[in-house]
């Protein structure tokens, strides 16, 4: 372990995503993909059409569409009621959500690595960065089931193509928010842990993988991915 991270049980209170928490990918402008991916959960977009949900092949039912590549459905601002005021609702929650997350007061580690996450193992927290992370290196969170991180960046959260987060000791990835306020991307062949909330949009990179939510207030890109709901 890091010798400047503590080891002790985490004091923070989840951040309540609300019925955010329902979909697995939700975003507002678009969510556009590269086939082929694996999505397991709901996908959700508000309030932008269901013409910017692109890369899939849609069939549409009553008030939802369905697609191959989702094990779960498809839902758009503008479909029957009531998606339209539930996909509301949602983004709203969202939004909340992400501010909770961002205003969160006295972090335990601020401007840890300077921004460089680099083999480091992360103990349950609130974490705080003024400007962009990257993850070089494979990283592990580690942890009790019912213990809280919540990271807090103020630029771009950046993954290297094929480097890995690992969940260690019971860890949770829906226990997992990451408050980005620039753009999250994860690199090609690389796997995420935890709730990406970004305010600037959500970019993942071929074959990478993510078991936890995006959740963008601008857009979401695939590019043969796996996504599951934790």
């Amino acid at each position: 372990m890091a010798p400047n991270l503590r080891n002790q049980p985490s004091t923070l209170s989840t951040v309540d995503l609300g019925t955010s928490a329902n979909y697995v990918i939700l975003a507002k402008t678009a969510i556009s993909n590269v086939p082929t991916s694996a999505i397991t959960g709901d996908l959700g977009l508000s309030p932008a059409a269901e013409s910017f949900i692109t890369g899939f092949t849609l069939t549409a039912a009553t008030g939802f569409s369905t697609a191959t590549e989702v094990t779960g459905k498809v839902y758009a601002a503008d479909q029957a009621s009531p998606t339209p005021i539930n996909l509301t609702t949602a983004v709203n929650n969202m939004i909340t959500a992400y501010n909770d997350a961002a205003g969160r007061p006295t972090p335990d580690f601020v401007e840890l690595g300077a921004g460089d996450l680099s083999g480091l193992t992360l103990t349950p927290g609130l974490y705080k960065w003024t400007s962009t992370v990257t993850v070089p290196t494979n990283i592990t969170l580690s942890g009790g089931a019912d213990d809280i991180w919540i990271f807090q960046i103020a630029g771009d959260l950046t993954v290297s193509s094929a480097k890995n987060m690992t969940l260690a000791n019971g860890a949770k990835a829906k226990n997992i928010f990451w408050q980005v306020a620039g753009k999250a991307t994860m690199g090609a062949n690389s796997h995420f842990e935890g709730n990406i909330l970004s305010m600037t949009g959500i970019t993942m990179q071929t074959g990478a993988s993510l078991n936890g939510r995006a959740l963008a207030q601008t857009a979401v890109i695939l590019d043969g991915n796996t996504v599951v709901k934790p």
